[in-house]
């Protein structure tokens, strides 16, 4: 039997990520600025946490792990800060990892994050959608701008938001400088960008009573500004199925149990 203890509670975790420029897709009022290279980095990194270590004690003896690889084990990710590259190939290897392990098992993304750069959430999205495992996603703190996205993306019927968590959308960003002909051809990726993420929100957030295109056209007009909400108004716009407070022990893992308010609505 598998007892789990706490051996060196916390370990000091440090790692500086140079500022790079690239399209920013963040929840930073005017979104964020840069020149070419849609892949960079959109903002500077900073992480100096505190990350505990978990030990399990096994018939083979002591095997310790920091606790979001032991989470790893349960197929669960975390996602939480700016969407950068660095963080996209590590949440894009365990969603890779995962399926490989057990193809039919849902994998948990929770989601705690700012946005961020398009193609380093687009990478995320994509590795979602490829995979045969389905993808739970939940929203604590906040989910926006490309994190919203990412929540949006989640299975079907299977997309929660924690009771006071929030959500944002907005339109992509990003600059250029140069000759002229190149600042056109930047402003023309922009918002082919921008089109591309408002397919995606149609394709996931089209209410049942609504066509495609009305669902299109209805996040294209709530994309031009910052666009916030509440954990109840984003189950209102189709971004989230249902809001939930505590995970029910006679449910399993993956059913976490719904505000009073939605106990009697269909799952």
């Amino acid at each position: 039997m598998r007892a789990l203890t706490t051996l060196r509670p916390l370990v000091g975790l440090r790692q500086a990520i140079p500022v790079r420029r690239g399209f920013g897709f963040s929840s930073r009022p005017g979104g964020s600025s840069g020149s070419s290279g849609f892949g960079d980095d959109a903002f500077p990194v900073v992480r100096d946490a505190l990350v505990p270590i978990v030990v399990e004690q096994t018939a083979r003896g002591e095997r310790s792990y920091d606790i979001f690889s032991r989470l790893l084990r349960e197929r669960v990710i975390f996602l939480g800060g700016p969407v950068v590259d660095s963080m996209s190939s590590l949440v894009t290897a365990q969603l890779l990892f995962l399926e490989a392990e057990e193809a039919s098992r849902p994998i948990r993304l929770y989601i705690n994050s700012p946005g961020g750069s398009v193609t380093a959430g687009l990478a995320i999205y994509d590795t979602m959608q490829y995979i045969t495992s389905p993808v739970h996603t939940f929203c604590l703190g906040q989910a926006a701008s490309m994190g919203s996205l990412l929540l949006a993306g989640g299975e079907k019927g299977k997309r929660y938001a924690l009771k006071n968590s929030s959500v944002m959308i907005h339109q992509p960003s990003g600059g250029a400088s140069g000759q002229a002909s190149d600042i056109a051809l930047h402003a023309k990726e922009i918002l082919r960008i921008r089109s591309v993420l408002t397919d995606i929100y149609a394709d996931h957030c089209q209410r049942a009573d609504e066509t495609h295109d009305a669902a299109r056209d209805r996040f294209e007009k709530a994309l031009e500004r910052d666009y916030f909400m509440t954990a109840a108004e984003a189950v209102d716009f189709g971004i989230v199925d249902r809001i939930v407070e505590r995970r029910a022990k006679d449910e399993g893992e993956d059913e976490p149990k719904p505000t009073e308010a939605q106990e009697g609505e269909p799952s």
